[in-house]
């Protein structure tokens, strides 16, 4: 297998990205790693010739670009995703240098696409955009002067991620235990989050209170479960009944 086909499914995904240079330079970052898959969520102005301008030669790239209503659709199909983050969040994330980070996607690549999530160039992730992630990716830099451009953060994580594949030489996907059923893909456990959710809305779990730090907290602990698609259509399941018995005792017939 060649690098670059090694390197096809691990896609870049730009939140909300308000430049368009930015845009074009990071395809640019992308293509001089071997990256080729763009996903943009909600970029402010794409296409623009200033982006084609930017890519100086990964137009292709641009045109290859999938453009994405939420961050949940734009990890739909992938199995693992590494968010870029400048620092530390209130989301309990296991934060890595990009190195092993890097190390940590292509471990994955066996079961699937995988991601590397960048925020917005102001904001940078949300928690909740973090809480889609499996890991939090750190690029120390000086802490005096720690601001990075979006397409220089994606040029170090890209170039991580090459470094690490030419590491393998010859590059391959780390072996995985066996498994009787393929891991879940974020598309199915971000449905199963929001039947956990609704469930326990349901059953009055939360008595009122505000739960998106208990529902980040569980978004972790299932995270770590590392699932199978069996495993979550067993809690889907379990929800299920839990939301029939709790309509039943209520007298409401759904």
């Amino acid at each position: 297998m060649s690098l670059h086909d090694f390197l096809r499914p691990i896609r870049v995904v730009l939140v909300e990205p308000s430049l368009p240079e930015n845009i074009g330079a990071s395809a640019r970052a992308m293509k001089t790693m071997g990256l080729s898959d763009l996903a943009l969520v909600q970029p402010k102005l794409f296409p623009d010739a200033r982006a084609s301008a930017l890519a100086a030669g990964a137009e292709d790239i641009l045109e290859r670009a999938r453009v994405c209503a939420t961050l949940a659709e734009a990890l739909a199909d992938c199995v693992f995703a590494a968010g870029c983050s400048a620092r530390r969040r209130d989301v309990a994330l296991p934060l890595l240098e990009p190195a092993r980070a890097a190390r940590d996607l292509l471990g994955r690549l066996s079961a699937g696409p995988v991601a590397l999530v960048f925020g917005a160039e102001r904001t940078g992730l949300s928690n909740a955009d973090l809480g889609r992630c499996d890991i939090a990716v750190h690029i120390p830099t000086e802490p005096d002067f720690s601001s990075l451009n979006l397409a220089q953060a994606v040029q170090v994580l890209a170039f991580s991620v090459r470094m690490a594949a030419l590491e393998q030489n010859p590059p391959a996907p780390q072996p995985t235990e066996d498994r009787e059923d393929p891991p879940a893909s974020i598309g199915q456990l971000e449905g199963m989050f929001g039947h956990f959710e609704e469930a326990l809305e349901e059953i009055d779990f939360f008595k009122g209170r505000p739960h998106g730090q208990l529902m980040l907290r569980i978004r972790r602990m299932l995270h770590r479960a590392d699932l199978d698609t069996r495993e979550v259509m067993i809690l889907r399941g379990i929800l299920a009944e839990a939301q029939r018995m709790a309509r039943l005792a209520a007298g409401v017939n759904k």
